[in-house]
């Protein structure tokens, strides 16, 4: 059963696993579908069943993702979903660690690399999306002047609006309620800058 709450990754083993391209990409797919096989996810990503059981193993030894319950009667499939609600990297983690740095860091520039060629992707395509998408999809700067520790609140208010948003558009779903609704990306960054 796959927990509710965020895992902080702390380990080197970990996040490297994490880091890779394929399985980055894999996690986030089982994010969006909950539980699926490698044949299923093997599709999305274009790759041999083969090379994704093996990534999803990977995912697997590290403790990011778990066996899932079987979703269908044949006992050969291999059903797995994310074994917490989601992961966080904390830059205060690695300080003093140089592989551990390292590490965060390259991690760090993979999931902003993919997010980027994400919403690349959504702009290429936009004329294929209906004018209220279009209207509804969001792409804005805002620049404050914070402390840290307002900068700390305003992460967890923006967290938690988040997290009330998609408990409720799952909750719809699972209701039934599954007209217009698409799967949606949301980005935020917020870090300290000097002009």
């Amino acid at each position: 059963m796959a927990s509710k709450e965020n895992r902080r990754i702390t380990d080197v083993g970990t996040l490297k696993a994490l880091a890779h391209p394929l399985r980055a990409d894999l996690y986030r797919l089982l994010s969006v579908e909950g539980v699926a096989t490698a044949s299923r996810l093997a599709e999305h990503v274009d790759e041999a069943v083969s090379l994704v059981s093996y990534h999803l193993r990977k995912l697997a030894e590290h403790g990011l993702i778990e066996e899932a319950e079987p979703q269908s009667g044949d006992g050969r499939e291999r059903w797995w979903q994310r074994a917490s609600d989601g992961v966080s990297i904390r830059d205060a983690d690695p300080r003093g660690e140089p592989e551990k740095a390292a590490a965060h860091l390259a991690a760090t520039r993979l999931f902003h690399e993919q997010r980027a060629a994400r919403y690349r992707r959504y702009l290429d395509e936009r004329p294929t999306w209906s004018p209220d998408w279009n209207t509804a999809s969001v792409d804005s700067e805002s620049w404050m002047r914070l402390t840290p520790a307002e900068l700390t609140a305003l992460r967890g208010e923006l967290e938690a609006l988040l997290h009330r948003y998609d408990e409720k558009g799952r909750a719809a779903e699972a209701n039934g309620d599954t007209e217009g609704r698409e799967h949606v990306a949301l980005y935020v960054y917020g870090f300290p800058f000097r002009v």
